[in-house]
């Protein structure tokens, strides 16, 4: 993938053309250039279709054609998809709205509030990427303090935890930023509890008190917060480029496009992005965020943005490793979006996640661990 010599390079001009040509990855120029969507023949909606369905954006590409003015331009047979797409969206977010009422509800005598993350945070708040987005979890953070009594609050309201063995439960316990998974009995939604963004155990020094510290009230419901503008990219970015997990990596990646363009309106946005980032010692996971999104997507970044070296972006080599790898990470998790490099730089990145999670004398043994369950017990 050709990059300028800048760190963070300007979009190349002639990606969405390119790709489809190739017939492959139709969706990051659907999403860059909406207005592709005119010069598209039924075979290529056919896999335009089954690539947003496998990256979680059929809604999400139903409302930006409404936005643009494009859906009439959509043959019929791909439009009913993006129709039923977008009706599921519509349901889904009043599910969510619920969901989020039940779990303040049975948190209200534990935490002064719920801060959501993620999903349900885009919804609440109104923000671009809740348009047309499905999302299987609902992601809360709290004071670690508090912990021990959201998890008992959230029991006696019927979330139980899953089928976990006792190894997993410790690793979640002693090791992660969150308890293992939570899933109602009756309603079978699932709730994760956060009490920080990053592992304990990674180098990153984020204080997540400064993030409480900083929630913005949802409108109309003061009882309900979500981070401040820049922690919310801060928090999308780490989750999606030191995760290691890319199945909806496109449709993250475009969660940050929209947030960036939003929030990136209000003057000085930037500015107090980069600064926020050093403070929460985030700076790289937001390097990677804005060169992708921008190369990628085409997120509108300033110059100013694009040559500063505040980020301490890595040098060329790493630079260039890492370019090859993301680039194959963040394509729809579809077949026709693969090459031969794909299984492996998924693979790099997957050992890369948990590097930066854990020091290598747990990282060893728990890898060694992982490929022995999934070798000899999953496949028992």
């Amino acid at each position: 993938m050709p990059y300028e010599s800048s760190p963070l390079s300007t979009p190349q001009p002639d990606r969405g053309q390119r790709s489809l040509e190739r017939g492959r990855d139709l969706l990051a120029p659907l999403l860059r250039e909406p207005a592709l969507a005119r010069r598209l023949a039924l075979p290529d909606w056919d896999l335009a279709i089954r690539q947003a369905r496998a990256a979680g954006l059929l809604g999400r590409l139903h409302d930006l054609f409404v936005v643009e003015g494009l859906l009439d331009a959509v043959p019929e047979a791909p439009r009913a998809h993006l129709a039923a797409a977008h009706v599921l969206a519509l349901k889904h977010g009043r599910d969510v709205r619920w969901e989020v009422e039940c779990i303040a509800e049975a948190l209200a005598e534990t935490v002064e509030r719920v801060v959501l993350l993620k999903g349900a945070a885009y919804l609440l708040a109104g923000l671009p990427p809740a348009r047309g987005r499905i999302f299987t979890d609902i992601d809360v953070l709290v004071p670690l303090e508090r912990l021990s009594q959201v998890e008992v609050a959230l029991q006696m309201g019927g979330w139980v935890f899953g089928k976990i063995d006792a190894y997993d439960n410790a690793y979640y316990r002693r090791w992660m930023h969150q308890i293992p998974p939570m899933t109602h009995v009756a309603r079978a939604t699932g709730v994760d509890v956060h009490h920080t963004l990053v592992p304990r155990t990674t180098r990153v020094t984020l204080d997540p008190r400064t993030l409480l510290e900083a929630t913005r009230a949802v409108p109309g419901n003061p009882n309900v917060h979500v981070l401040a503008p820049a922690d919310m990219i801060l928090h999308s970015a780490t989750h999606l480029l030191n995760e290691g997990e890319f199945g909806r990596g496109l449709r993250d990646l475009d969660d940050l496009n929209l947030l960036l363009r939003h929030f990136g309106a209000t003057p000085g946005f930037f500015d107090e992005l980069i600064d926020r980032a050093a403070a929460l010692d985030l700076r790289r996971p937001l390097f990677y965020a804005l060169r992708y999104t921008a190369e990628i997507l085409g997120a509108p970044l300033p110059e100013s943005v694009r040559r500063t070296d505040r980020l301490a972006p890595p040098n060329p080599v790493l630079r260039g490793l890492m370019d090859t790898l993301f680039e194959r990470a963040l394509r729809p998790d579809h077949p026709s979006c693969r090459d031969g490099l794909s299984g492996t730089a998924l693979w790099l990145l997957y050992v890369r996640s948990h590097h930066l999670r854990l020091p290598a004398h747990l990282l060893v043994p728990h890898l060694v661990r992982k490929a022995y369950v999934r070798r000899f017990v999953d496949d028992a």
